[in-house]
């Protein structure tokens, strides 16, 4: 195959993108298949952008964006003659335009491939207020929830303390709180907004965490994350060595493990994703599971969950790779 991988961007988890970008990189090429790779901010890498680019690591704190072009450098390939020579598009983006469906509409209308699930689904996985509509039409449970601007009293009164209050549009915890006292609450929303117009306030479900892969309307393994920096499993967990245990499969019962393969898919085909996924629980001390979110475009790095959540599968990293390339070449091909 010849294959573009598309990273970077300017969002808040830029970081986290170029770390992905550049695994899935290394691992295509090792399997004999023709990359090059895309920042869809600046451009095609050269040589020397390349090298860095494939030793990047992830920051400890989120990045300060200096650019707000989204799709630039993505233009510049498309108009290209690079672009006649590509089979798909690895979308290895997080966050912002790149996981929010703005460049999957965009590749559509320009009729390119690409990885993961169209503009919609995308969509509808970056709003936590929708996905969250959409989990309980489809009886998958998730926490209550408002949108602020709520006051503290009513937050009291409707969830009670604690609670999460996150940016409704973001992800890898970016811009995240769990809120325990009424006076940090306004805070709490002011850090939030930093990262979006529209905020979520989300009930505090204690307990333990855990996250299932989905590939081609399959669930993969559970995997429980014990974070060690924080009680939740926040940006520095995510992607810092040590951050967190992940344990792989996880050590529940069997019937625990189906019940959460079983919301995983029914998460996956509420928002109805395509190709590929993550979904992240909490499970209360009383056993009950709880959805958090799906990511449409969930972390490739050297510390990320789905490619762990596949291997219990007995899917290798490179094998995830081109399975996700494989999947949306054939459903290219099924639309034309």
């Amino acid at each position: 195959m010849k294959v573009a991988i598309i990273f970077g961007g300017a969002s808040a988890e830029r970081d986290v993108s170029i770390a992905s970008g550049a695994q899935v990189f290394k691992a295509l090429k090792a399997r004999g298949h023709e990359v090059i790779a895309i920042d869809t901010a600046t451009g095609i890498l050269n040589q020397e952008e390349e090298k860095i680019f494939l030793e990047s690591t992830v920051k400890e704190t989120v990045p300060v964006i200096k650019s707000s072009s989204v799709g630039e450098g993505l233009s510049k390939f498309i108009l290209s003659k690079k672009l006649e020579e590509i089979d798909i598009c690895f979308l290895a983006l997080h966050g912002g335009a790149g996981e929010d469906g703005r460049i999957q509409g965009y590749l559509d209308v320009c009729g390119i491939p690409y990885t993961g699930s169209t503009h919609m689904p995308c969509c509808y996985a970056m709003d936590k207020d929708v996905s969250k509509l959409l989990f309980r039409t489809n009886g998958v449970p998730t926490a209550d929830w408002l949108m602020a601007p709520a006051s503290i009293e009513e937050v009291e009164k409707k969830l009670g303390l604690p609670v999460v209050v996150k940016p409704s549009r973001e992800g890898s915890t970016v811009g995240l709180t769990v809120v325990k006292t009424p006076d940090t609450y306004n805070e709490a929303i002011e850090f939030a907004l930093k990262y979006d117009s529209e905020v979520v306030i989300e009930k505090f479900i204690p307990g333990r965490e855990f996250t299932v892969g989905v590939l081609e309307d399959q669930a993969l393994g559970v995997g429980e994350i014990i974070p060690k920096f924080s009680e939740i499993f926040d940006y520095k967990s995510k992607y810092q060595k040590g951050g967190a245990e992940e344990i792989f499969p996880a050590k529940i019962s069997d019937e625990q493990t189906e019940q959460l393969r079983t919301f995983a898919l029914k998460a996956h085909k509420a928002l109805r994703m395509e190709g590929y996924s993550r979904v992240d629980f909490r499970m209360d001390p009383e056993g009950k599971i709880w959805c958090l979110e799906v990511n449409a475009l969930p972390g490739m790095t050297g510390t990320s969950l789905l490619p762990q959540s596949a291997a219990v599968m007995g899917i290798s990293f490179p094998d995830l790779c081109e399975r996700i390339c494989a999947i949306a070449i054939e459903r290219c091909h099924r639309k034309k």
